[in-house]
């Protein structure tokens, strides 16, 4: 075959070999297109929604802790140094006011007293004895047969003795309110909380030995802020929580003055005899205020949070074919109350509201709403 006539050749087959390729291209891609328009739209994504309620206002609870406390709590110490003899007291035990809990060694003390007794023996015989002499110095002294300094000599002794007779008389109430204070005692009735020395320990004068604390009279101490001073009012009653339920306690003082460290003021509250729970145990009180501000109620399953902390809803919009859409508004979150949250934003009165799962829906998501 000619050399011109092998090039026609070549060429011909090679035109009709991508006039059949592209004819296969074309009928695939019809074939597809016909294909996916008989298919269905997908169904809308059924949601449950709720109407966003606007309101001008809002209760804004607060729960606030604290500790309850027995009224009297005290570091029993003798106010005098000794030898501890015997300490009858153990933690945990109940004790009656008047009590002896504890007794110091007072031999040396009996001792200084029998010493002082017997010097105010002699001193009233020696005392007595100068009186009689003053006596008869002043008769004698009328007489001319004593003389003015003789006299005044007797008189200054009786005068002296007497003297040493009220010092001896003071040195025994000492000694024997210092015996009385060798017995530690209980101020009232409590129970023991702490025991600090053991018998044979010698201690000094104020050292702790029992700490003891009062259980028939226990109160409630909690800090309320300063913003919430308004919603008590000493003498009033109101509920607080504890271990064992909710109670009535009556506020018997609430201070003035802020702490700097919690920024709160000291709430005292008298519980009854009637509570079941002890000394160091934690209570709670909550308090309520209203606050001026626009928004509305949320579920809290209905926020989702956004970039930098922010937070969003989703509202439902309806579009001009009917078919309703999911859009994203932001949202401030100002109080959260249990499983609510009151929010403000650009949301108005009545929108239907996404009530929960939030975060498997896509901005623009066709959805069906669904009222809770």
């Amino acid at each position: 075959m000619p050399k011109t006539a092998r090039s026609r050749y070549s060429v011909f087959l090679l035109s009709s070999t991508a006039a059949v390729l592209m004819t296969a291209v074309l009928t695939a891609e019809i074939t597809l297109r016909a294909g996916s328009a008989g298919q269905p739209a997908p169904a809308p994504l059924p949601v449950t929604v709720l109407p966003f309620m606007e309101e001008q206002s809002y209760r804004e609870a607060l729960r606030l802790s604290g500790l309850v406390q027995a009224k009297a709590r005290a570091q029993l110490a003798f106010e005098i140094p000794g030898l501890l003899l015997a300490l009858d007291a153990e933690e945990g035990l109940a004790v009656k006011a008047g009590q002896v809990l504890g007794q110091l060694d007072t031999r040396q003390l009996k001792a200084q007293r029998d010493v002082a007794a017997a010097d105010l023996a002699s001193i009233d015989a020696e005392l007595q004895l100068a009186r009689l002499r003053l006596k008869r110095s002043a008769q004698l002294r009328e007489t001319g047969a004593v003389s003015a300094q003789e006299f005044d000599e007797t008189r200054l002794t009786a005068e002296a003795l007497a003297s040493r007779r009220s010092a001896l008389l003071a040195r025994l109430e000492t000694l024997d309110i210092n015996l009385e204070k060798s017995a530690l005692r209980a101020p009232y009735d409590g129970v023991v909380a702490a025991r600090h020395l053991d018998p044979g320990t010698v201690l000094q004068a104020g050292e702790p030995v029992l700490q003891l604390v009062s259980v028939d009279r226990l109160e409630a101490r909690l800090g309320i802020p300063a913003s919430h001073f308004d919603a008590l009012a000493p003498g009033q009653s109101y509920l607080l929580d504890l271990r064992s339920g909710a109670i009535s306690a009556k506020l018997r003082a609430l201070r003035r003055d802020v702490d700097t460290r919690t920024h709160t003021a000291l709430a005292v509250f008298d519980l009854p005899p009637t509570a079941a729970v002890l000394d160091g145990e934690t209570v709670s009180l909550r308090l309520e205020r209203t606050v001026q501000a626009r928004g509305g109620w949320v579920p809290i399953s209905a926020l989702l949070e956004g970039e930098r902390g922010a937070w969003t809803v989703l509202r439902i919009s309806e579009q001009q074919d009917g078919t309703q859409v999911a859009l994203r508004e932001a949202v401030e979150v100002l109080s959260v109350d249990d499983d609510r949250a009151f929010v403000r934003g650009s949301l108005l009165d009545g929108q239907p509201v996404v009530a929960d799962g939030v975060h498997r829906i896509a901005a623009g998501t066709a959805v069906q709403a669904l009222e809770r």
